[in-house]
C-alpha cells in the first residue's frame, strides 16, 4: 500500500548576515565584522518577489501586504527570536519597483514628457498599493517635483505649457531637499483660461472616462426593424411586389384589360415599413440623445481643491494629476492620489479593493520619513484610492492619477452596462407581451378562416397561378399586418418618452434624476421625511444670540431683554471678556473646525459645515480671528475628534504653550451642558479661573437653550479641559495608533464655556409647499437632530405639526417594540434628536406599513436610510458624497418646494403612460375587430383596412400618440388627488370605462358604415365597384379621424369634461396633431392606388367628420357613468368570461396535452444533444480566446487517484498552502 504523503509547499533560501551589534542590514559595512554562521530566517509569508523554488510567488490584487512578525531561529545558539520585516517589496530595485505589467507598456512611453513621471509609473503606487513604488519615485517630494506642483500651494491657474522639463532622476533628488515655501500671488482664479494644463491634460489626461459608445443612428434604424413582424411583412411584401409586377410586365392582357397595379400595394406596404422604422430610430435616437446629456450631468460634481493657494471648488472633470484636494468625511474620492496631511483619516475602499475593514491613512511626510529611518513597516498606507469613501477625518492629498489612468477608472470601464428598465417598463412590457398574444391569436384564427375559404374555391377558381399566389399573400399580408396593429410596442416606448421627457424638465427645476424609477414611484408617494436644515430652512446660518459662562447674555435683537436680565450687544459683550477668554473662545470656533477659507463665485468666503461658518463669521467680527489656515498653523493639533450625528458633537485637542493639553468640545448644547460639571468664574478674569457648576447656574443655562429653542434657534455648546498629558493616563487609546485617546474616556468633567444660538430662516414658500403635499394626500414629517423645542418650533412655523400629530426624540422611538411604533407612527409628525439610524428605523417602519416613502439626507449616515426609502433624495449643495451616491434624486439647490415638483413629474409620468395605454387598446380592439370582421364577411377575403392603411394606424398608435401623450407637462390640479397605491392596477376602472365605451361607439359606427353605408348613401356597388373603393374610404378616412379626436378625450384621466386644460402649452401635442391631420387628407388626396382609396368630395368629408366627432360628447356621457356602477358591470362580466372560459381551456388542454408531451419528448431527444455539444465548443472557444492558449482538457481517473493513495489530511481535502521561503542576505 502506498504510504501517506504531505504536500509541502515550495521553500527558497535567504541568508541574513548579523553585525555584532545584534543588528542586521540590507548593507554590509566594509567596516563591520560579520558573525561566523549565518543565520536562516524562516518569513512566513514571502515577499511577492522573492525568488521561490516554485519559480513564482503571487501578490493579491488588493495589496494585502504581509505579516510583520518572522520567526528567526540561529544555528549558533538555537534560540528563537522574533525579527521585523519592514515592507513588501523593500528588497526591491527601482526599475523593479516601477516594471510595467504586461499590456501596459504604452502607459510607461509618452513621447515629449515635460514631467519626470509618466501615468503607469504613478499608476504602480496604487495598483497594488506599493511602498516599494512610493520610495521608488521619491515620496511625496519626489511627487511634487517631478508632477511640477506644490503641496502648499497646488497647480498654478496660469498654467499652460511645461516650459521647463523635470527628469526622474531630478525629481527623486529633490526629496533629499526641502524646497522653498511657496508664496501665494494674486492671480484671478479662473478655469476657463485658453489650453490651461495643456501638457499635463496631454501627458495625464483629464478626469474624464469616454463615454460608452453610443449605438449610431444606423445602428437604432437596423434595430427598430429587426423585428420578427416587420421582417416577416417585408418578405411578404416583397413577394407581393414581385407577382404584381409579374402579372403586369410578364402576362398578357386581354384587348380593353387595363393594367394590372397589384404590385403598387407591395410598394406601398415597403414604403410604409421604411417610414415606420425611420420614425421609431429618430425617436430612439432622440430619447438617446436626451440620457446621454442627463447622464454626463449627473456624473458631476464639485470638489474642493487648492489652487494658486486658494481655496477654490471646481468641476469633478477638471481635476488634474498634481492637483491638491481637500478630504473630510463624506467625500467619494475622485481620483488616485498620496495623503499629504490629515487627521484621524479612515477610508472605507471596498468599493475599490474589496478590503471592506475602514483603512486609516498615514501622511506623505510621516511614511518617507520611515522608509528613510529604516522603520517603515507594510501598516502605513498613504494611498488614496480613487471611488473609496472617507468615513471620518479631514485632510490634503496630491492627485497622481486621474481618468482612465486611476485604478477606479479603470474598473468603471469594465463596468459599463446599459440602463436598467424602471418597474412600470418591466410591467407594461408583460402588458404588451399579453396584449400581442391576443392580437397573434385574432390575426392567427383570420388567416385560418381565409386560409379554409381560399383552398375552398381554389377548384372552381379561373384564376392564373400568379393571381391566385397573389390571393394567398392578400390574405398573408392582412394576417401580418394585423399582428403589427396588435402588438402594442409603443408601450414601453411611451414609458422611456415620459421618463425622459419628465426628467429633462425636473432638471430645470432642480431635480436631478439619478434613477430613472424614482421618477415614477414618487409620483405616488405617501410620506416625506424630511431634513430641517437647507430643506425646510434657508441655510443661511448667523450666531444672533448666546451667553458667555453664566453670567453674560447677548443678541442681536436687543428685543430680547426682558425685566429679569440684562442682555448685551454682540460688541459690548465681547468687550467684556478678557484675554485669556477670548484665546479660548477663539480656540473653540477656530480650531476645533473643518471649515477653512476659500472662494466662492469670486468671493472670499468660509467654505464647510454652515454651523461652523456661521461661528467663523462671529470670531472674525467679534474675536478679531486672523486668516483660519494660520490660527491652525500656530496651534499644534495633537488629536481631531471628527463631528458624529450619534453623539452630536465633535472635538480637537492641542498642545498649549505651557506643555500641558487642552480638549475643546463643541455640539448640541443640552449634551454639551450634561458633561459639564465645571465652569468659568469670570470670563472677565485674566486668568482663567474654574468652579463647580452650581444647580443654579445648570438651571439658567437650561432654560436659555430651551428659551432660544423655543424662538426656532439652533443652540451649540462649547467645553474644554486641560490634560497634562496626552493622552492621559489610565485612559483607553485607539488601537491603530497609541498616540491617540478614545473619546469617550476623555469626554467627561468638562467645563462649561458658553452657548450661542443659530438662526437659520425657512425657506420662501416651504409653508405652501407643505400644504400642497398634505392636499396631494403626502404626509410630511420632519426629521431633524435639534432638541425637541426647537423642532417643534420650526414644524409648527411650517405647518407640519398639527393639533392632532405629536413629536418624539430619537432615543425614545428607538426604544419602542415593532408594535408599539406601527400604532404611534401615523400620527407621529416630528422626529427630534434623531440619529441617521432612528430615520433609517422610521423610513423601514413606514414602509412596512405599506407607504410609499421619500426621504431627504445629507450626511454620510444618512446612506442606509436613502437606500432603505422609496426615493431617497439627497442634498446638492450640503450633502455628502456618499449620501449623493445612495440617493435616487439629487435635490440641486436642497428646497423642500424640489420635491412637490418632483411629485407633480412623477404622476405626470404614470399619467402619460395611463393616457397612451388607453388609447392604445382603444385602437388596437376596435382595428383588430374591424380588420376581422370586414376580412371575414367580405366575399375576396379582403379587410375593409388594407394593410398600408393598417401601418398608418399603427404608426398613429405607436410613435405619434405617444409622444403627444407623454409630454404633458403637470398642472397644479395634478395635486388635488391621493397618491396611486402600490397594488393598484395598471387599468383603472374609469380608463376601463372609456376604453370600453369608445371602442362600442367606434365598432359601431364603422360597422353601419361598412355594412350599411351603400344602402344609407344610395350607392350600388355592384354595377359601379368604385363605389364601393369610396365606401371604404370614408370607413377608413372616419375611422383615424376617431383616433385623432379621441386622443383629445385621453389627455384626462379623471371624469371632469375640460380635455383641453393645457393644451396650448404643449407645442409637442399640437405638433403631433398637425401631423398626423396633414398626413391623413394628404392620403386621402394622394393616396390612391397605394392605399387602395379613392378621393372624396366634400360632402363625404361632412360625413367622415361628423361621424367621428360625437366621439367627443360619446365621452362626455361616458364621463357622466360613476366608476362604481361600471365597477360592478365589468365585476359581472368579468366573472361570467372565467365561468365560461376556464372549462374550455381546461378541455383545450387535456386534448393538446398528449400533443405536447410528445413534441416535447421528440425535440428533447433530437435537440438537446445539439444543444449540449454547443454550448461545450462555445464555451471552450471562448475560454482558448479569453486565456490565449489552447484549451487542455484533463480527463482525471477517479479510481486511480483513489488507488494512489488516501487523501491528504484527517477527512480533509487537498488545500493550496502558501510557499514557504527561507532568505538569507548577504
Amino acid at each position: 500500500m502506498t504510504p501517506n504523503r504531505l504536500l509541502v509547499p515550495p521553500i527558497s533560501i535567504r541568508t541574513t548576515c548579523y553585525q555584532q551589534d545584534g543588528t542586521h542590514s540590507d548593507d554590509i559595512s566594509s567596516t563591520g565584522t560579520p558573525m561566523d554562521s549565518t543565520s536562516l530566517s524562516l518569513l512566513v509569508p514571502p515577499s511577492p518577489t522573492s525568488r521561490s523554488l516554485d519559480g513564482e510567488t503571487l501578490r493579491s490584487r488588493a495589496s494585502s501586504f504581509n505579516s510583520e512578525a518572522t520567526t528567526t531561529r540561529s544555528r549558533a545558539n538555537s534560540e528563537i527570536t522574533t525579527t521585523h520585516w519592514r515592507y513588501e517589496g523593500d528588497e526591491l530595485t527601482t526599475e523593479e519597483a516601477l516594471q510595467p505589467d504586461k499590456g501596459s507598456e504604452k502607459d510607461f512611453e509618452i513621447p515629449d514628457n515635460p514631467f519626470a513621471f509618466s501615468p503607469g509609473q504613478l499608476h504602480k503606487l496604487i495598483d497594488p498599493k506599493s511602498l516599494a513604488a512610493y520610495k521608488a519615485l521619491g515620496g511625496i517630494r519626489g511627487l511634487e517635483r517631478g508632477l511640477q506642483t506644490d503641496l502648499a500651494a497646488g497647480l498654478s491657474v496660469d498654467e499652460t505649457s511645461i516650459l521647463k522639463k523635470v527628469t526622474f532622476e531630478e525629481a527623486i533628488q529633490a526629496a533629499k531637499s526641502q524646497a522653498d515655501p511657496f508664496t501665494p500671488h494674486d492671480i484671478p482664479l479662473t478655469n476657463d483660461l485658453p489650453g490651461q494644463f495643456r501638457d499635463r491634460k496631454r501627458v495625464f489626461k483629464d478626469n474624464r472616462l469616454p463615454a460608452k459608445k453610443a449605438l449610431s443612428i444606423w445602428k437604432l434604424f437596423w434595430n427598430a426593424y429587426n423585428d420578427r413582424i416587420l421582417l416577416l411583412l417585408t418578405a411578404a411584401a416583397v413577394i407581393s411586389l414581385a407577382l404584381g409586377v409579374y402579372e403586369s410586365v410578364g402576362q398578357a392582357r386581354e384587348p380593353g384589360q387595363p393594367q394590372s397595379l397589384d404590385w403598387v400595394e407591395g410598394l406601398a406596404i415597403l414604403v410604409a415599413v421604411i417610414i415606420v422604422v425611420l420614425v421609431t430610430g429618430l425617436n430612439d435616437y432622440r430619447r438617446e440623445k436626451q440620457f446621454e446629456i442627463l447622464n454626463a450631468k449627473k456624473e458631476d460634481r464639485q470638489v474642493k481643491a487648492i489652487r494658486s493657494g486658494k481655496s477654490i471648488l471646481i468641476s469633478v472633470f477638471d481635476i488634474m494629476a498634481g492637483d491638491v484636494l481637500h478630504l473630510e468625511s463624506g467625500d467619494t474620492v475622485p481620483a488616485d492620489g498620496i495623503l499629504i496631511n490629515g487627521h484621524s483619516i479612515k477610508c472605507d475602499e471596498s468599493s475599490a479593493t474589496g478590503e471592506s475593514e475602514a483603512l486609516r491613512k498615514t501622511g506623505g511626510e510621516e511614511v518617507s520619513r520611515h522608509i528613510s529611518e529604516g522603520t517603515a513597516t507594510s501598516k502605513l498606507d498613504p494611498f488614496i484610492v480613487s471611488g473609496s469613501h472617507v468615513l471620518e477625518g479631514v485632510g490634503t492629498y496630491l492627485v497622481t492619477s486621474v481618468g482612465v489612468n486611476s485604478s477606479f477608472g479603470k474598473i468603471m470601464l469594465s463596468l459599463q452596462t446599459e440602463n436598467e428598465d424602471t418597474p412600470l417598463q418591466i410591467k407594461l412590457a408583460k402588458m404588451a407581451n399579453w396584449i400581442g398574444y391576443l392580437g397573434t391569436g385574432a390575426a392567427g384564427l383570420l388567416f385560418t378562416v381565409l386560409l379554409i375559404r381560399f383552398l375552398a374555391t381554389l377548384s372552381g377558381s379561373t384564376d392564373s397561378p400568379a393571381m391566385k399566389g397573389s390571393a394567398f399573400l392578400d390574405i398573408l399580408i392582412v394576417a401580418v399586418t394585423i399582428i403589427v396593429v396588435a402588438v402594442p410596442e409603443g408601450l414601453p416606448v411611451a414609458v422611456t418618452l415620459a421618463l425622459s421627457f419628465a426628467t429633462k424638465k425636473m432638471l430645470k427645476e432642480n431635480n436631478l434624476v439619478r434613477h430613472l424609477r424614482a421618477c415614477e414611484t414618487m409620483g405616488n408617494a405617501t410620506t416625506i421625511c424630511s431634513d430641517k436644515t437647507g430643506t425646510l430652512t434657508q441655510n443661511k446660518m448667523t450666531v444672533v444670540a448666546g451667553n458667555l459662562g453664566t453670567s453674560i447674555r447677548f443678541a442681536r435683537d436687543l428685543s430680547l431683554d426682558d425685566a429679569e436680565e440684562k442682555v448685551l450687544s454682540f460688541a459690548t459683550a465681547f468687550e467684556q471678556l478678557s484675554l485669556a477668554t477670548k484665546n479660548l473662545l477663539l480656540q473653540s470656533i477656530a480650531i476645533n473646525s473643518t471649515a477653512f477659507e476659500g472662494e466662492e463665485d469670486g468671493k472670499s468666503t468660509f467654505i464647510g459645515s454652515k454651523t461652523e461658518t456661521a461661528l467663523l463669521v462671529m470670531a472674525k467680527e467679534q474675536l478679531g480671528m486672523g486668516p483660519v489656515a494660520e490660527e491652525r498653523s500656530a496651534a499644534g493639533v495633537v488629536q481631531l475628534i471628527p463631528f458624529d450625528s450619534n453623539r452630536k458633537c465633535m472635538g480637537s485637542v492641542i498642545q498649549l504653550a505651557s506643555g500641558g493639553y487642552r480638549l475643546l468640545v463643541k455640539g448640541a448644547a443640552e449634551i454639551m451642558l450634561s458633561k459639564a460639571t465645571k465652569e468659568l468664574v469670570d470670563v472677565s478674569a485674566e486668568t482663567l479661573e474654574e468652579s463647580p457648576v452650581s444647580d443654579e447656574a445648570r438651571l439658567w443655562v437650561s432654560n436659555t437653550i430651551k428659551d432660544y429653542a423655543g424662538k426656532s434657534l439652533r443652540t451649540i455648546g462649547m467645553l474644554y479641559r486641560d490634560y497634562p498629558q496626552w493622552p492621559p493616563a489610565d485612559v483607553r487609546t485607539l488601537e491603530e495608533d497609541k498616540t491617540m485617546a478614545n473619546f469617550e474616556d476623555v469626554f467627561q468633567d468638562m467645563t462649561f464655556l458658553g452657548v450661542v444660538g443659530i438662526q437659520d430662516p425657512l425657506r420662501d414658500g416651504v409653508t405652501l409647499a407643505v400644504k400642497r403635499c398634505q392636499e396631494a394626500g403626502v404626509v410630511v414629517r420632519m426629521v431633524t437632530g435639534d432638541n425637541i423645542t426647537t423642532a417643534t418650533a420650526i414644524a409648527t412655523q411650517c405647518g407640519i405639526k398639527t393639533d392632532d400629530g405629536f413629536v418624539m426624540e430619537g432615543p425614545k422611538f428607538r426604544q419602542l417594540s415593532d408594535e408599539e411604533m406601527d400604532r404611534k407612527l401615523p400620527h407621529l409628525q416630528v422626529l427630534a434628536r434623531s440619529s441617521p439610524e432612528d430615520k433609517r428605523i422610521l423610513v423601514a417602519r413606514l414602509k412596512h406599513l405599506g407607504e410609499t416613502v421619500a426621504v431627504t439626507g445629507d450626511g454620510t449616515n444618512d446612506g442606509p436610510a436613502l437606500k432603505t426609502a422609496d426615493v431617497g433624495f439627497s442634498m446638492g449643495i450640503a450633502g455628502t458624497e456618499v449620501a449623493k451616491e445612495a440617493s435616487a434624486i439629487i435635490l440641486m439647490d436642497d428646497n423642500f418646494s424640489s420635491i412637490v415638483s418632483a411629485i407633480m413629474w412623477g404622476r405626470s409620468v404614470n399619467d402619460a403612460v395611463a393616457k397612451f395605454l388607453q388609447f392604445q387598446i382603444t385602437v388596437n380592439i376596435t382595428a383588430v375587430l374591424l380588420a376581422f370582421v370586414s376580412a371575414v364577411a367580405s366575399p375576396n377575403s379582403h379587410s375593409v383596412l388594407s394593410a398600408v392603411q393598417l401601418l398608418w394606424v399603427n404608426l398613429i398608435m405607436d410613435t405619434f400618440a405617444a409622444l403627444a401623450l407623454a409630454t404633458d407637462a403637470p398642472t397644479e390640479k395634478i395635486l388635488e388627488r391621493k397618491p396611486t397605491p402600490k397594488r393598484a392596477a395598471l387599468i383603472t376602472t374609469n380608463m376601463w370605462k372609456m376604453i370600453t365605451g369608445q371602442a362600442i361607439y367606434q365598432l359601431a359606427v364603422t360597422f353601419v358604415l361598412y355594412f350599411a353605408g351603400a344602402k344609407i348613401l344610395s350607392y350600388d356597388t355592384s354595377a359601379n365597384p368604385l363605389l364601393q373603393t369610396e365606401l371604404d374610404t370614408i370607413v377608413f378616412n372616419t375611422f383615424v379621424w376617431m383616433q385623432i379626436f379621441n386622443e383629445f378625450n385621453n389627455r384626462r384621466l379623471d371624469n371632469k369634461f375640460n380635455i383641453f386644460e393645457g393644451v396650448h402649452r404643449n407645442y409637442f401635442f399640437i405638433g403631433i396633431n398637425c401631423i398626423m391631420v396633414g398626413g391623413q387628407i394628404m392620403i386621402i388626396f394622394i393616396g390612391g392606388v397605394a392605399f387602395q382609396i379613392k378621393r372624396i368630395d366634400g360632402a363625404q368629408w361632412a360625413i367622415c367628420i361628423l361621424c367621428a366627432l360625437p366621439c367627443l360628447l360619446w365621452a362626455v356621457v361616458l364621463r357622466c357613468i360613476p366608476d362604481t356602477y361600471a365597477a360592478a358591470v365589468f365585476g359581472f362580466a368579468g366573472r361570467l368570461f372565467f365561468a365560461v372560459s376556464t372549462p374550455l381551456w381546461r378541455v383545450f388542454g387535456a386534448a393538446f396535452r398528449p400533443v405536447g408531451k410528445a413534441w416535447t419528448a421528440l425535440s428533447g431527444a433530437i435537440f438537446a444533444p445539439v444543444m449540449r455539444f454547443s454550448k461545450r465548443v462555445a464555451r471552450k472557444v471562448l475560454r482558448r480566446k479569453k486565456e490565449g492558449a489552447p484549451v487542455v482538457v484533463v480527463v482525471v481517473d477517479e479510481e486511480a487517484a483513489r488507488e494512489e493513495g488516501p487523501p491528504l489530511g484527517p477527512g480533509a481535502q487537498h488545500r493550496n498552502l502558501p510557499p514557504i521561503t527561507l532568505t538569507t542576505m548577504d
